[in-house]
């Protein structure tokens, strides 16, 4: 059977037809459409994000090279006058010290006591919803609420510590009128307030737990602490870190409890260095001032999270 001319010139495409371009320039628009409605979708927050973090972050880098005053005085260039000044400043060292020990020695409680609370409570304790609820209740309230509560507990004379210390036959103790008191102090309160975030992280790891790993476990003749030092820690190892860097982080920002305990006032062994901000701009009116030292702390706290990235690096490459 042999082909005929009509039939290849049936088959065979004009060479003159132009394919059509149509479904292309269709499929850009709808591209270029997305995009435009995505941007549409950003632009709030872009705003908000210029207007409220951007913006004030370049407007303090320019306030912390001038003289400006909270009054409207001053305002002139001084270059890095403030830094050498804050640099050489012995309070803000000593404010930075006390915000550091902070952080150290509520980090630690925090992170053990919630890791304890949680493993409670995962073992199926009666009422597990009271414990949940008590566990958690405090970091539900205000900081001026737990404030008051605490400096109750700690009054000299009527309060519920020196009555405990009492009964046991020590001393009274001037908790947060005695230097270096005050600061652990500060720490029992926060301590207090706010482990039940850290509880929750941790029960919602424990639950996450698969329970074969547990029967298998009990199968090859592992008991309660076999299980706990085998199994459940080394699976709590990353919501461990991130309970870690998430409290550093608000530890470093110390100032509500302390301002509120101490009435307001100034301890040498319990200023944080937020505090000294404060006083620096609002009290002594020297807003370039605090900008600097504000900037400087700013530097420390990238410090701290380069360290602690590092050592999670590490514990990755490990691992």
């Amino acid at each position: 059977m042999t082909d005929t001319a009509a039939d290849r010139s049936a088959v065979a495409p004009d060479p003159q037809v132009v394919p059509d371009e149509r479904p292309v320039v269709t499929a850009s628009r709808a591209r270029m459409r997305g995009q435009l409605i995505a941007w549409g979708f950003l632009a709030p927050f872009m705003v908000a994000f210029i207007m409220f973090v951007i913006w004030p972050l370049v407007h303090g880098v320019w306030l912390s090279l001038t003289d400006q005053s909270l009054t409207g005085a001053g305002g002139g260039f001084v270059g890095t006058a403030n830094y050498s000044e804050a640099l050489s400043d012995p309070v803000m060292w000593t404010s930075i010290r006390n915000t550091l020990w902070f952080t150290l020695i509520s980090t630690v409680p925090l992170v053990l006591f919630a890791l304890v609370m949680a493993l409670l409570v995962n073992t199926g304790l009666p009422g597990q919803w009271l414990w949940r609820l008590s566990f958690f209740m405090p970091f539900l309230l205000a900081s001026t609420v737990i404030s008051q509560i605490w400096m109750w507990i700690f009054n000299p004379e009527i309060g519920a510590a020196n009555a405990l210390l009492e009964r046991v036959g020590l001393e009274p103790i001037a908790w947060l009128q005695t230097p270096h008191m005050d600061i652990i102090s500060i720490t029992i309160a926060t301590v207090w307030w706010t482990v039940g975030f850290n509880f929750l992280l941790y029960l919602a790891a424990l639950q996450n737990i698969p329970d074969l790993q547990y029967e298998a476990a009990e199968v090859d003749g592992a008991g309660r602490w076999r299980k706990l030092f085998s199994i459940t820690l080394p699976q709590l190892g990353p919501v461990t870190v991130v309970v870690v860097i998430l409290q550093v982080l608000a530890s470093l920002k110390l100032f509500d409890q302390a301002y509120q305990m101490m009435d307001g006032g100034s301890s040498e062994t319990s200023r944080p260095i937020v505090q000294y901000i404060f006083e620096a701009g609002f009290v002594g009116y020297r807003f370039g001032y605090a900008s600097a030292i504000s900037y400087i702390f700013f530097a420390l706290i990238v410090i701290v999270g380069i360290f602690q990235m590092v050592i999670l690096s590490r514990r990755r490459e490990n691992s």
